[in-house]
C-alpha cells in the first residue's frame, strides 16, 4: 500500500438517504459513516441497485442528503458542485470538440487564464495522447477515449477522483492494460481514487482498500484491505492470498443472486 498521510480527503458523517415516492421514501443510506485518506485508492463494488452511483451522487452534489454531513478536505462541504472530478461510465466525449478541446473543458468552466490552459499539451503526452490533440471522438480507440476523460476529470483541480465503472464498455485486453495505466496516473499525481466496479478481479487489482455493500438500506460497509504492494502488475492478482479474498467475495455475492 502507497503510504497515506492522515489527512482525510473524503468523509461521510451520519449521512441519511432516501428516494422519494408516495410512500415517503426509500432509504438507501441510513445514518452511514465513512472515510477515506488522502491519497488512497478506494473501490465500492455491490448488486446492481445496492446504492453505489447513489454515493457518488451525493459526492458530486447531484442528490443532496436527507441527513448527516459530507466532508471533503476535511471541510464539511454543502455545495458540492465541481468540486470533484468525476469519471462516468460512458466517456461522455463532445463530438464536435477535438482530443485537446474535449480535455480543456473543466479550465473553461471554471475560467482559467490562457497560462492555466498551457499546460493541457504536456498532460495530453503524459496521458499517452500526443498527436491525437486535433483528433475527435470517432476517430479514437475506446481505451484512448477513456484516457481523455480521465485527463478531463483530473482538469477538475480536484485531489478527489470519482470513476464509475469506467472500463466496463472496453474488451478484456484493453480493460487490462487501462488498469494498469490508471495505477500508474496515480502514483504519478497522488491524487485519492474513488472506484465504482462490479468486477471484484479489478477492485482486488486496483484498491488499496474495498467497500463492499451488501444490504440496503447501509450503515456501514464492509471494509477488505487488499494484501497486495505497490507498484503491482496483472500477475500480482494470482497471488494465493488474493485468490482467496476473490473466492470468499464471489461466494458472498452468489448467496445474494
Amino acid at each position: 500500500m502507497r503510504e497515506q498521510n492522515q489527512k482525510l480527503a473524503l468523509q461521510f458523517k451520519n449521512v441519511d438517504f432516501h428516494y422519494k415516492n408516495d410512500a415517503g421514501g426509500i432509504p438507501i443510506l441510513k445514518n452511514m459513516n465513512l472515510s477515506v485518506a488522502d491519497g488512497e485508492f478506494v473501490s465500492i463494488i455491490g448488486a446492481s441497485g445496492s446504492g453505489k452511483s447513489t454515493i457518488f451522487r451525493l459526492i458530486v452534489g447531484l442528490e443532496e442528503q436527507t441527513g448527516g454531513s459530507i466532508y471533503l478536505n476535511e471541510k464539511r462541504v454543502t455545495d458540492r458542485s465541481g468540486k470533484v472530478g468525476y469519471m462516468p461510465q460512458q466517456d461522455l466525449l463532445m463530438p464536435w470538440r477535438t482530443v485537446q478541446q474535449n480535455a480543456a473543458l473543466p479550465l473553461e468552466l471554471h475560467k482559467e487564464s490562457r497560462l492555466g490552459r498551457r499546460a493541457v499539451p504536456d498532460l495530453l503526452e503524459a496521458f499517452g495522447l500526443k498527436g491525437y490533440e486535433d483528433k475527435y471522438p470517432h476517430e479514437l480507440s475506446g481505451g484512448m477515449r477513456q484516457r481523455v476523460s480521465f485527463l478531463r476529470a483530473t482538469l477538475s483541480g480536484s485531489n478527489v477522483l470519482l470513476l464509475d465503472e469506467p472500463f466496463s464498455a472496453l474488451d478484456a485486453m484493453t480493460r487490462l492494460f487501462m488498469q494498469e495505466w490508471l495505477l500508474e496516473q496515480w502514483e504519478e499525481q497522488q491524487s485519492t481514487i474513488l472506484f465504482i466496479t462490479h468486477d471484484i478481479s479489478e477492485a482486488l487489482f486496483l484498491s488499496d482498500r474495498i467497500f463492499v455493500i451488501t444490504d440496503t438500506p447501509f450503515t456501514t460497509l464492509k471494509e477488505i484491505e487488499v494484501p497486495l504492494e505497490r507498484p503491482r502488475r496483472q500477475q500480482d492478482s494470482d497471488k494465493k492470498e488474493v485468490m482467496k479474498l476473490k473466492n470468499n467475495l464471489l461466494e458472498q455475492f452468489r448467496m445474494r443472486v
